[in-house]
């Protein structure tokens, strides 16, 4: 498997400006961005370093993830509608 970033605006490349846009003037959405990308920082640090984690704490890490991409997004459409 591969070990990709999961970056907010690769991951949403159409709201880039939106997101840095929220990321300064709402700051219950920049400190999810934050949570966000430390969280995906970490998930990508264990599989790179190939780090001795047991697959249940790895899976709730990713399903944090999702769930944290998934607030980010709905803030995302609220404030730019669907694109």
């Amino acid at each position: 498997m591969g070990i990709s970033s999961h970056e907010l605006q690769k991951e949403f490349p159409q709201y880039s400006d939106l997101i840095r846009e929220l990321k300064d003037s709402n700051p219950k959405f920049g400190e999810a961005l934050q949570r966000y990308s430390e969280l995906d920082q970490e998930i990508e640090g264990l599989e790179r370093r190939d780090s001795p984690i047991g697959d249940d704490k790895l899976h709730r890490l990713k399903q944090k993830r999702v769930e944290l991409k998934d607030e980010l997004y709905q803030t995302l459409v609220q404030n730019g509608g669907a694109v």
